[in-house]
């Protein structure tokens, strides 16, 4: 019993939710590029058919066929070998050290509401015909949540070093997304803003080394993250 016991804190320590979501994406990579090879597409990710049959973000999808699960998927769908890569290795080394500090419960929400909300901007104010992919926008998300740890945990050295660098991180990204074309910089300013709001929320599991989180605080960033989803919503249906 004991032995069980200790094997299931161990599990329960790990960052399990990141290897799953890691797991997801790379599953559906490997997907597309097998339905790629099967129709004779090379580099089956970075066709725009088969992106859209793998659940690609697509405002025009949304409002004509009302495929709601479009605000999800895009963020396990990736567009070529690079993009899964490099925000792979960003969901592993940023993950694996969120997901412990705020448990896998919040740390679910996070992601996927972060991502979600990111999806939300896009379809709101970006391009009703375009297609967009990838984890950036949750990615976004869990880099923001650590302006807010910086500031619950403010002793605390290596979150406040890790705080630091994701908002260098975001600032540096977004303006390099600015001169770049193909990247969806609203879905990435939807994925931070989403973060930054839910963490304040969500909040952290009670210890002695952190600050106690405003309550009204998180009751006006919760008030205000259902603004931004239902606005988006109906500004895109409306205007997309």
């Amino acid at each position: 019993m004991n032995q069980f016991s200790s094997k299931w804190q161990r599990i329960n320590r790990s960052p399990f939710l990141m290897y799953l979501f890691l797991g997801i994406q790379v599953i559906v990579f490997l997907g597309m590029e097998l339905m790629g090879a099967k129709n004779g597409v090379l580099n089956g990710s970075e066709n725009s058919a088969i992106l859209y049959l793998f659940g690609a973000m697509s405002p025009q999808a949304i409002i004509q066929n009302h495929e709601y699960w479009r605000f999800v998927t895009p963020i396990f769908v990736h567009i070529g070998l690079t993009h899964l890569a490099l925000n792979s290795l960003s969901l592993y080394f940023v993950g694996r050290i969120l997901e412990p500090i705020i448990g896998h419960v919040r740390f679910f929400i996070l992601y996927i509401l972060s991502g979600i909300i990111g999806n939300l901007l896009s379809f709101a104010f970006g391009s009703s015909y375009g297609l967009s992919a990838g984890a950036s926008t949750s990615l976004f998300g869990i880099f923001a949540a650590f302006i807010v740890l910086g500031k619950i945990y403010r002793y605390h050295p290596l979150i406040q070093q890790m705080s630091q660098s994701m908002t260098l991180l975001i600032i540096i990204n977004l303006v390099m997304n600015i001169f770049d074309s193909g990247v969806d910089i609203l879905g990435h300013i939807g994925g931070a803003l989403g973060g930054v709001l839910l963490m304040i929320v969500l909040g952290v599991p009670r210890n002695n080394l952190q600050e106690k989180m405003n309550v009204h605080k998180r009751i006006a960033a919760a008030i205000f993250t259902v603004f931004i989803i239902i606005f988006c919503l109906v500004y895109g249906f409306t205007f997309g």
